[in-house]
């Protein structure tokens, strides 16, 4: 039962072979039996109530597509009923009075919440180890990383403990976490998914979407999360009136004359052989669907590192502000006087890498600093976007290469080195600068550790608005290929 997709549960649920409830006990019990640390909190209670639910419009012939379907929250979306902690001891025990724009769109659609699940303090990691509640471990490995900061995402569907998880993306959140356990996520064009109610990092940058087993499981997932909201000032719409685009219109459309531009940046020097090798014989697997490749160059690729971790820190010091021990979260036991109390505060509700990028995002936004290093970053930030624009317009319908130049490292490896755990992004950040839509899809294996069972993803990068078109490309291979069906041994 655990093994299929949402296209399969759905099926089946409509069909009356399993009921809401049934499959919600089911992955309960899978949750309470591992060992990967995955889940924050979870309300057995709660989630066979949302079961019941959806069993009653599934009688009622009221059901659609996802009704009674399990689903599991990354713990950056506020939720009623369950607890909020953003990895953090700064929101220990938070529980919120109301949903996010995303929990609330998924509820309506007859969905069951599972529980939430472990991430990187405030969104804040590449490697899932700065969560205040522990490492999720990757279930492909349990010495590795599952990637970051939506590893807790990532691994549930990777150990099947959920069939569809929310996640978020700021520098690459959705699509390394993704890549590293082997399963499919695409974080769509900034301002197509609400943020309200999504904890904030990097308001610019945080983007949310879905992490699933398969490209059409994510197009069904897409097809209620994407939607204006006017709730949230970012928030886009392409639609016209009230009408929804269905993201699993063009999932069947051969692939003959797609042009796929494969940057040489991204296969330069750090891009491990492993790596490469897997994503070079996917390439190949998509010019036998009928495209060509086209040799491209993102020039300003080496420029998203300083860039990125100078506007998301800046932005992060603006947005973790409002953690101060005055109206809601963690507030110290004893303090002298109000300045005091914020000092104390924060040193203790906040771990070390959200400190660290405090620290950073207000030093570049002091008065001196603020136009040599914030107003720059966000200059090169548009070369960055030009780039893609360059190629994308000009040369090639979609872009491909690599998530991340290596597979999963191992736990602890890099923890004191957090610009190594930087440079791990150097893949995905740009794309994120840009604003523009990325997946990733498992593609291989690497053989870069003693067990050769640490997955490999292809990055599939569109223009604005393009997630329908990466849905249909990323469809067409896992047609022809079998590497999204395998699952971590014992699973």
């Amino acid at each position: 039962m655990h093994n299929k997709t949402i296209k399969e549960l759905s099926a089946l649920l409509h069909s009356k072979q399993v009921s809401a409830t049934e499959l919600a006990r089911h992955y309960l019990g899978r949750i309470n039996a591992s060992g990967h640390n995955a889940f924050l909190h979870v309300d057995h209670e709660l989630t066979l109530a949302q079961a019941a639910a959806a069993d009653d419009r599934l009688a009622q012939g009221t059901a659609g597509p996802l009704t009674g379907v399990p689903i599991a929250h990354k713990d950056i979306f506020v939720t009623r009923g369950w607890r909020t902690t953003a990895g953090s001891k700064m929101l220990d025990g938070y529980v919120s009075p109301f949903d996010a724009t995303v929990v609330d769109r998924f509820k309506a659609a007859g969905m069951v919440t599972l529980g939430k699940v472990n991430l990187d303090e405030f969104a804040m990691g590449s490697a899932n180890e700065n969560s205040a509640y522990g490492a999720v471990k990757n279930p492909w490995d349990a010495s590795a990383v599952p990637g970051g900061s939506s590893g807790g995402s990532a691994a549930a569907i990777a150990a099947r403990l959920a069939p569809a998880a929310t996640a978020t993306d700021t520098g690459g959140s959705i699509r390394q976490p993704a890549a590293f356990c082997g399963v499919t996520g695409i974080k769509p064009t900034y301002g197509r998914v609400s943020r309200f109610g999504m904890i904030a990092f990097a308001s610019s940058l945080d983007q949310g979407g879905p992490i699933a087993q398969t490209a059409e499981d994510c197009a069904l997932l897409l097809n209620e999360m994407i939607g204006f909201d006017e709730r949230d000032s970012t928030s886009l719409t392409v639609e016209q009136g009230n009408a929804r685009e269905d993201y699993t219109r063009d999932l069947n459309k051969p692939l003959d004359g797609l042009r796929i531009g494969v940057p040489s940046e991204y296969f330069g020097e750090g891009l491990a052989s492993d790596v490469e090798g897997a994503v070079r014989a996917a390439l190949e697997q998509f010019v036998k669907l009928g495209a060509t490749l086209v040799d491209i160059s993102l020039p300003k690729t080496a420029l998203s590192i300083p860039t990125y971790y100078i506007i998301a820190p800046a932005e992060a010091s603006s947005n973790l502000s409002r953690f101060d021990g005055v109206r809601y979260g963690h507030r110290a036991s004893e303090y002298k006087d109000l300045q005091d109390m914020y000092r104390k505060t924060r040193a203790e509700g906040f771990g070390s890498e959200v400190k660290r990028r405090i620290l950073v995002g207000t030093y570049v936004l002091c008065h001196g600093y603020y136009d040599a290093y914030y107003v720059q970053a966000q200059k090169i930030r548009r070369l960055i976007a030009d780039d893609f624009q360059a190629a994308l317009l000009e040369k090639c319908d979609v872009i491909m290469g690599p998530v991340a130049p290596t597979v999963a490292w191992d736990l602890g490896s890099k923890a004191n080195d957090p610009v190594a755990n930087y440079l791990a992004d150097i893949f995905t950040l740009s794309t994120s600068l840009a604003g523009l839509p990325g997946m990733s899809i498992p593609c291989g294996f690497g053989a870069g550790d003693k067990n050769g069972k640490r997955p490999v993803g292809l990055q599939i990068i569109g223009n604005y608005f393009a997630e329908a078109k990466l849905l249909n490309i990323a469809h067409q291979y896992q047609q022809a290929t079998d590497w999204h069906q395998r699952t971590p041994e014992g699973v």
